[in-house]
């Protein structure tokens, strides 16, 4: 049985969280402070977390930050706040989806259940495989991506990427020159219908372009198509 860390101190949208969920047949596990959800996080396994951003003692952002230094476990933030700034703040510390209070509650199961699903398939795909002969290797000018091991480099150096910011940038250098909406992003990478949530996409966008700016150069590597959507620049050397 899958289980899921809720650190929330609001009883009532924690006992929503859990009732829904436990229908859909998780192990729940419920704390309502940030000190007692980190421990917890950290010493157990989990295969989602939904953490509040307004907890006692120890805030969501801390504690988001503090899980990723140690683990990849999915991280979803829920929050009253509905600042761009704190969307941000959140994604930008590995959270890899935000919700605003107050939600729907199917929709909450349904992203648990995607991101837990893609969690599952990033997991397989990165153990080690008997026969690989080789790295699929995607290069971009001075950017390369080694799809094996998930890491981006550019010009030799790592460049950090939160798993969201690496399955966008993959899907759009895997197809250069293809334009995507956010809503295709949206789906192609969360695994679920955009259900209104594409702005999502473009704090996700803003923070890779921000790691994948290549210095004293005039190429943006993420296009943006007016209108439209994202995509790749196809590189010619």
């Amino acid at each position: 049985m899958k289980r899921i860390l809720i650190i929330e101190d609001d009883a009532s949208i924690a006992e929503l969280e859990r009732d829904y969920l436990e229908i859909e047949g998780f192990d729940i596990q419920w704390v309502d402070n940030g000190q007692t959800g980190l421990r917890k996080a950290l010493d157990e396994d989990f295969s989602l977390i939904l953490l509040d951003v307004m907890l006692p003692g120890l805030d969501g952002f801390a504690v988001c930050r503090a899980i990723r230094k140690e683990k990849e476990t999915p991280i979803m933030m829920v929050t009253a706040k509905r600042e761009d700034i704190d969307k941000i703040r959140g994604l930008g510390l590995g959270a890899d989806d935000y919700m605003i209070k107050p939600f729907n509650p199917a929709e909450m199961v349904a992203r648990v259940k995607a991101h837990i699903q893609r969690y599952e398939r990033v997991s397989r795909a990165a153990s080690p495989v008997e026969d690989k002969v080789k790295s699929t290797i995607i290069t971009a000018g001075p950017m390369v991506i080694d799809q094996d091991s998930r890491i981006v480099t550019i010009d030799d150096v790592v460049i950090a990427l939160t798993p969201r910011e690496y399955d966008i940038l993959l899907l759009l250098a895997s197809n250069a020159g293809r334009v995507f909406t956010k809503e295709e992003i949206f789906e192609r990478v969360w695994g679920l219908d955009a259900m209104g949530e594409t702005s999502t996409i473009m704090v996700h966008i803003k923070r890779l372009r921000e790691k994948i700016e290549l210095p004293n150069r005039d190429v943006q590597l993420v296009e943006t198509v007016w209108g439209v959507g994202y995509r790749f620049h196809r590189w010619v050397d």
